[in-house]
């Protein structure tokens, strides 16, 4: 078998709907692999930038005419392309078309990508919801509402503020809020804490110690990204578990991080990593540090199919990115997973576990200009924040 033809197709679903606010019409960056037997696979590279799609073009060119078997060679060789190389954009090219690579095996073999991965140790995937809103009592009322469905984890940003230093106001109504939503909820539903990096170390210490009676789950990038001395201070100056990782793209420097003993939880992107090859690499890290893995995939389908081969195929997995969306199923052929009692099934169609349906691409196009706006707010189109998206 080999590969014909690599193609990027981006694609918009238009602005989608969540109970508590609305997301922008992000454009996805969908990846076709043909081969001269007709097996296709699908892939995703959506990282943000449009130009990534040009990026899958250019790394398509130097696949087409090998063999789509020889999934890590292949990887390698894209890799090694540049000589400055990850990244964001680097590594979702190579990771939408290495997803689809292991689409393609697994539908030629007749077997799930899990197999493909040392099968499965678990039949379910724990997965969460989210508990945000816009006041504290909304925020109660919206989490009630996910744990009816079965949920029994749940995931908020609280924190208003844009930036990095956070008001005595914002600060108190983020308190205000877990402690509402802990109090609807109970205990036995767990609550994960998310900051997307907006707060310095001394924030995110006193903030820490101020939740630590309601019991986080993690408390997830506390301040940003980039600096682990930092991340290290709030993990030394807090008895809540610390997770992080959504934003690191190479083994390498998850290295220094597990190595620091920083984090009981690392969130690796499938697609900004690199692919799943990269990121069994990675939980093999963090299994050494006895460090759980939660991927991090807020992307398109195949993104959250590619999420869940890993997650049932490694022994430190920890929970599942919440990550799903309406449009999905309408995108797909196939059946795409639905959370029943706090737990998605485990593909078990071959390959990724879909296909995506060309006549849904076709009628949803790329927006020129789609804007963005974070969970619970909107940011002016020309302001910098250190907000991610939710």
């Amino acid at each position: 078998m080999k590969i014909t033809s690599v193609s990027a197709i981006p694609a918009s679903p238009g602005v989608t709907v969540h109970p508590m606010f609305a997301f922008p019409p992000w454009n996805f960056v969908f990846v076709k692999v043909e081969t001269d037997e007709g097996i296709v696979g699908w892939g995703d590279a959506t990282c943000g930038p449009m130009a990534v799609a040009t990026m899958v073009d250019e790394f398509g060119q130097l696949v087409i005419g090998e063999d789509p078997f020889r999934i890590e060679e292949l990887w390698q060789t894209m890799h090694h392309r540049h000589f400055a190389r990850g990244g964001p954009i680097q590594n979702a090219a190579a990771a939408g078309i290495e997803m689809a690579l292991y689409d393609i095996k697994g539908k030629a073999l007749g077997v799930p990508v899990y197999e493909l991965l040392g099968g499965k140790l678990r039949d379910k995937i724990w997965c969460y919801g989210r508990w945000d809103g816009p006041s504290p009592e909304s925020a109660a009322e919206f989490a009630l509402s996910q744990v009816a469905t079965g949920l029994t984890a749940l995931k908020g940003d609280p924190f208003d503020h844009r930036g990095l230093f956070i008001s005595y106001e914002a600060e108190r109504k983020a308190i205000d809020t877990l402690a509402a939503v802990r109090d609807a909820v109970g205990f036995e539903v767990e609550l994960l804490v998310e900051v997307h990096g907006r707060l310095t170390p001394a924030e995110a210490i006193r903030v820490g110690n101020a939740i630590e009676e309601y019991r986080p789950f993690v408390f997830e990038e506390p301040v940003p990204f980039e600096n682990l001395d930092a991340m290290e201070q709030v993990a030394r100056g807090t008895n809540i578990p610390i997770a992080t990782g959504e934003r690191i793209y190479s083994p390498f420097t998850y290295f220094d991080l597990l190595q620091r003993q920083i984090v009981a939880m690392i969130q690796p992107d499938v697609i900004q990593c690199g692919g799943i090859g990269q990121m069994k690499r990675i939980a093999a890290l963090a299994e050494a540090q006895y460090v759980g893995v939660q991927p991090h995939a807020i992307h398109g389908p195949m993104d959250v199919l590619a999420a869940l081969h890993v997650d049932a195929s490694i022994p430190n997995f920890m929970i599942h990115e919440g990550g799903m969306r309406a449009w999905f199923q309408d995108a797909c052929i196939g059946e795409f997973p639905v959370q029943e009692d706090g737990f998605l099934s485990v593909p078990e169609a071959p390959g990724l576990g879909v296909a995506i349906d060309e006549d849904w691409l076709a009628a949803h196009p790329p927006q020129s200009d789609p804007g963005w706006a974070p969970a619970l707010g909107t940011l002016p189109s020309k302001q910098f924040s250190n907000v991610a998206s939710p």
